[in-house]
């Protein structure tokens, strides 16, 4: 079969055409006018990567400084709110605080000058919810209060041993150490285990505090005096209150030492004085307290430790079953304080009134509002005036 002549002539210039790109593409190969074009599309290639990789990278850092901005804005937020919250509990604190101020000045004008545990204020208020305290106003505020919780307490302050009458001020313009009271500080520690010769050291930090306090001199009875009276009473004490030492000891003098400790407002004060230890101070604070002003102590209220350091001549176990007999019934005048001291074994001509009564002015109100997240804890000094009733914070306790 013969081939036609034009088929042959087509088919060798494509065999011609290929031969020619292959050997281009060896010299390519190796070397050439023609290498730059060919790299192109690897350049390209690698191009295309960095710039993804870039772009990775620009989005992961875009995402980074976003989450912390959103981070940041929402510790902002909680934060505010936690503010808010707080102040809404101090708040709701401070109206339970003004509710248990009226039911001290109600319980005055009808106890007829008593304080006793059976009282209105002796009552402590469980963790109750605000919402079932108050009562709910219709279904629109059904809710409100709903995570809020009130509780709290009323002590009686001078059911303790007041650290303050271990100093006197029997004329004015002079602070003198008070032998009787402590004898009976120096029974109370005896009584825990502590070393009685502590409450010398006290009543001299206790008098050297009290040299340049405004009022060194105030007492029970000078406490609703006239503003000319305290002016006169401090003008006076201007020349004998600097009566202070380093020495601890009833038989010190009266020096003007550069040293003189801070006014003790609290029991955590003791720790101040010389002798006295953490351990010592735990067993000792349901104990005593610090008040403003010389107190005696209430007889319906006092622990038997208290009773027992203040009574000369009563033990424990006296003063034990003394508390026993004031659970049937409580003392309405110093008259049955003296009968159940006589009933439980103690022969006493009299009752010192400087040291014993059966009424009280300054009250420790323990308060608790848990609302939502905030917490407010806040024990506050609530002084009563004995014959009006009124009432007015002293100060917040630690």
């Amino acid at each position: 079969m013969r081939v036609p002549t034009s088929l042959t002539s087509r088919v060798r210039k494509r065999c011609a055409v290929t031969h020619e790109s292959a050997a281009r593409v060896r010299a390519c190969s190796v070397a050439g006018p023609c290498a730059p074009r060919c790299s192109r599309p690897a350049r390209r290639a690698s191009q295309r990567g960095a710039a993804i990789i870039t772009a990775l990278l620009v989005v992961a850092l875009s995402a980074i400084l976003v989450s912390g901005m959103l981070w940041r804005q929402q510790v902002q937020l909680r934060r505010i709110e936690n503010q808010r919250l707080v102040a809404q509990a101090q708040w709701i604190s401070r109206g339970a605080l003004d509710w248990t101020r009226l039911v001290l000045r109600s319980e005055g004008d009808t106890s007829a000058g008593v304080t006793w545990l059976g009282g209105a204020w002796g009552m402590p208020v469980a963790k109750t919810r605000l919402s079932d305290f108050l009562g709910q106003i219709g279904d629109v505020r059904a809710e409100q209060g709903a995570a809020t919780y009130l509780s709290g307490s009323i002590e009686d302050a001078q059911a303790r041993f007041n650290l303050r009458n271990l100093v006197a001020s029997s004329t004015p313009g002079t602070l003198q150490i008070n032998v009787t009271q402590i004898e009976a500080f120096a029974r109370l520690l005896q009584t825990l285990g502590i070393d009685g010769q502590l409450a010398k050291n006290t009543a001299v930090y206790i008098r050297s505090g009290l040299a340049y306090s405004m009022t060194r001199f105030q007492t029970s009875s000078t406490t609703a005096t006239s503003t000319a009276t305290s002016t006169q009473q401090l003008a006076a004490g201007a020349t004998g209150g600097a009566t202070y030492t380093d020495n601890p000891g009833l038989s010190d003098a009266d020096s003007n030492s550069a040293v003189a400790p801070l006014l003790m407002t609290s029991v955590d004060s003791l720790l101040d004085v010389p002798g006295f230890t953490p351990e010592a101070l735990a067993r000792l604070r349901p104990f005593v307290t610090v008040l403003p002003t010389t107190t005696p102590v209430n007889m319906n209220t006092a622990s038997a430790e208290v009773v027992a350091a203040i009574i000369p001549g009563m033990n424990l176990s006296s003063a034990q079953a003394f508390v026993a007999r004031r659970q049937n019934v409580f003392f309405r005048n110093l008259s049955d304080v003296q009968l159940a001291l006589q009933g439980a074994g103690v022969q006493a001509s009299s009752v010192d009134t400087t040291l014993c009564d059966v009424n009280t002015s300054y009250f420790l109100v323990h308060g608790r509002v848990d609302h939502e997240r905030a917490e407010v804890d806040r024990t506050t000094l609530v002084w009563r005036d004995p014959l009006t009733h009124m009432t007015r914070i002293v100060r917040d306790e630690p």
